[in-house]
């Protein structure tokens, strides 16, 4: 996580389809108070109220809008799954899609003054963009000025190339006519920066099909995954990487012998990352409490969103002084 001023103390920000809190991490950094989440998968709705002391109420269909608390910001990682090159691609003909609408029906009828969304990065051209067209259309049809572009973490210092779409929108009475998501950083983390030696032994692969095909000695690479060997026939989670370069994008989900973290040759040992290395490739602080089984912990840092790319927009958000005479 970056360290950041408190410029939005007093405001209050309520946090949708929450998971484990990578939201809640990025706004309550610069000061502002979480007031209500909303998180259906009981484990993680565990581990948030474990570190945050709110806990999250539960399927947000059966939640009366009017209910909510007040709030300046709302921010929603809406589920991925109907719209991810991952799935069946279904969009709003998948009950999962159709969540996108909850968003909207909360938004207007308690009109925060900024929207604050993350989704995977297909919805910008599931079915041929008209699904982001009707998303956009529906925030403009409730009053708000609609922002949206694809970032990769990799770009923006964190150790992992995580391509995602966020969506940043501005009630149209507060007069935004441009908003510019942040720049590329030119600082850069590796997967070797975020490795727990301590962890290395139970992750450890050992099996007599593993192929190298390049000395990773003299490779680095400041924004992708360094792909160095594969183990069997090399399909997906059974592909190795360089920690000298970015990590692949954690998943919830897929099978191989390195599935959801991938594999990489650490100290000449191949091996999967542990759910502490995930929490840091996400940016979540180490005293961060994770679940206590990895199989959970995996699904929910695989859902999770990147903090630290997240604080780079508010801080793009905050430094814009028309919004903030609004905050």
């Amino acid at each position: 996580m970056l360290n950041v001023d408190k410029v939005l103390n007093g405001i209050k920000v309520i946090d949708l389809f929450s998971g484990i809190g990578g939201f809640h991490l990025a706004l309550s950094s610069f000061g502002a108070e979480i007031v209500f989440a909303s998180e259906w998968d009981k484990d993680a709705a565990d581990v948030y109220s474990k570190n945050f002391g709110l806990v999250p109420q539960g399927d947000i269909t059966k939640i009366d809008e009017k209910t909510i608390p007040e709030h300046d910001i709302l921010c929603a990682g809406f589920p991925c799954q109907a719209f991810s090159i991952s799935g069946n691609q279904k969009g709003f003909n998948d009950s999962r899609g159709t969540l996108f609408f909850d968003v909207a029906r909360i938004a207007k009828e308690k009109q925060p003054k900024i929207l604050f969304l993350e989704n995977v990065k297909n919805l910008e051209v599931h079915n041929n963009g008209n699904t982001l067209t009707v998303i956009t259309n529906t925030l403009n049809s409730i009053g708000y000025d609609v922002y949206y572009k694809v970032l990769d973490s990799a770009e923006y210092g964190s150790p992992q190339s995580r391509k995602r779409i966020y969506i940043v929108c501005f009630r149209k009475d507060m007069g935004i006519s441009n908003f510019e998501f942040p720049s590329p950083t030119q600082k850069h983390k590796y997967v070797k920066d975020i490795v727990c030696a301590e962890d290395a032994e139970e992750y450890i692969i050992n099996r007599n099909d593993i192929v190298i095909h390049k000395d990773d000695a003299e490779l680095i690479c400041e924004t992708k995954p360094i792909r160095i060997g594969i183990v069997n026939k090399g399909g997906q989670g059974e592909r190795i990487y360089s920690p000298k370069g970015k990590g692949i994008t954690l998943s919830a989900y897929g099978g191989g012998v390195g599935a959801k973290t991938g594999l990489y040759r650490i100290d000449g040992k191949i091996r999967r990352l542990s759910p502490r290395e995930c929490a840091r490739m996400q940016g979540f602080p180490d005293s961060f409490i994770i679940a206590d089984k990895d199989t959970v912990a995996y699904k929910q840092f695989g859902n999770s969103v990147v903090v630290d790319l997240l604080q780079q927009i508010v801080l793009q958000i905050t430094n814009n002084k028309d919004v903030m005479k609004w905050l």
